[in-house]
């Protein structure tokens, strides 16, 4: 018989973005394992964008339960004179101006409000979670961060009931990308480390996304860690990303970034690789094209290069119409913002960027994981953030290749089969079948 898994998860459709698509193909592809998903989620969560089409991938036999949440950006909105969505703020504000209140609900944020500002769930949560296990036999609780608060709610509900439990981490917690942008008093950062490590230390079983942040993790556990920590790779849908039916765009040679380009992640020195092929001449009918949440910063260092009057800004667009823009793409952008774990950044964006079979031009760490993972699939190179040699080079490869009529391919279906979301449920589900009660 098919066992049960209560799934908290504040992010889940309608809710857009990166932060759902984890969780949202564990819940479809779990029943293949023999595994039934519960969900619990919010009824109406702060999100940083919706996507209604995600809801098609839930199981029409997967009950989700939502419940009310006590939400501080409602406050932050009208504090800030911002509406709802603006007040919504995900990932690294370098760069942004900040007035004297959104410098005020910033410091309540990060020294009040912990150990995110979805905490307000955590108690709605734990509230419908007891209710279904009191009411059914439950086999497993899995819990997914950010906001790494959903798993206060899993530790509550393991404490009550017993139940085995298991934390996803899809980021860091204290060492996730922006959190020395956070206006932390030392006490508040003793307190959230506290926090981190009572999670990992009370869990049944930590998964995340990266060998680099498995070391990570581990550390935090002390010299004789219960915990297993298991590595639990993003990956890519076949059913929602393929080798592209169509051949490249034979006008233009587009190099195309799909998703948030903050100003954190700014890639300067590909924009100065390709002004310098640009004035020399060598790649007349390059584009470049920005499919999502662009930063002001970002726009300025083009404009700085000259290259804004080769620019398209495509603002965010659902799930399904920013896969054609990667598989029409000549070269896909990558671009991994610096911070003190970066090595271990490997977004779900990266797998579908492979999956389409285009090749891909990467800036971050090049010593890191998604730079391992490029290489062992023959899917592209990863630069030093200041490598503007190196990315000319490679820029202008990819380009004359696409000039003379034989466009270069990125990885093969068959370097990516352990990448696939089916098999890296499977990977999930055999950590919950070693679980037991």
């Amino acid at each position: 018989m098919a066992r049960r898994v209560l799934v908290l998860s504040y992010y889940f459709p309608p809710s857009g973005g990166p932060g759902v698509q984890r969780v949202l193909k564990f819940v479809k592809y779990l029943p293949s394992f023999d595994w039934t998903p519960v969900v619990v989620s919010v009824e109406e969560g702060a999100y940083p964008a919706r996507d209604a089409s995600l809801g098609a991938d839930i199981p029409g036999d997967t009950p989700v339960h939502r419940t009310s949440s006590w939400d501080p950006y409602h406050l932050y909105a009208r504090l800030t004179g911002r509406s709802d969505e603006e007040a919504v703020v995900q990932g690294s504000l370098e760069g942004r101006e900040q007035t004297w209140k959104e410098r005020i609900a910033r410091w309540v944020r990060a020294n009040i409000v912990l150990p995110d500002a979805r905490v307000g769930w955590v108690p709605f949560a734990i509230g419908q979670g007891r209710r279904l296990l009191a009411q059914q036999s439950v086999d497993a609780i899995l819990t997914t961060g950010p906001p790494h608060s959903t798993h206060l709610a899993g530790a509550a509900l393991q404490w009550m009931t017993g139940t085995p439990w298991m934390a996803d981490f899809r980021d860091p917690w204290t060492d996730i990308n922006y959190y020395q942008e956070l206006p932390h008093t030392a006490a508040a950062r003793r307190v959230d480390a506290a926090l981190e490590r009572m999670v990992l230390r009370r869990a049944d079983a930590v998964a995340t996304v990266s060998p680099s942040w498995q070391a990570l993790l581990r550390a935090k556990m002390g010299t004789e860690p219960r915990t297993p920590i298991h590595v639990i790779q993003n990956g890519f849908d076949t059913e929602d990303v393929g080798p592209a039916d169509v051949a490249v765009n034979d006008e233009v040679f587009t190099i195309t970034h799909v998703g948030s380009l903050y100003a954190s992640r700014n890639p300067t020195a590909l924009w100065r690789a390709v002004q310098r092929l640009r004035e020399a001449g060598d790649v007349p009918d390059l584009r470049i094209r920005l499919v999502g949440m662009v930063d002001s910063n970002v726009e300025d260092a083009l404009h700085d290069q000259g290259l804004a009057d080769i620019t398209e800004l495509v603002s965010y667009v659902p799930h399904p119409e920013a896969v054609e823009h990667m598989q029409h793409a000549g070269l896909l952008l990558l671009s991994i913002e610096s911070f003190p774990a970066d090595t271990g950044m490997l977004t779900g964006k990266i797998y579908e960027y492979l999956a389409t079979g285009r090749p891909i031009v990467g800036v971050g760490p090049a010593d890191g994981d998604a730079a391992r993972l490029l290489e062992q699939t023959d899917g592209g190179r990863l630069y030093g953030r200041q490598d503007v040699q190196g990315l000319a080079g490679y820029i202008r490869s990819q380009y004359e290749a696409w000039a003379n009529g034989e466009p270069e391919s990125g990885a093969t279906p068959d370097a990516l089969q352990p990448y696939r979301r089916k098999a890296e449920t499977g990977a999930l589900a055999e950590v919950l079948n070693g679980l037991g009660r």
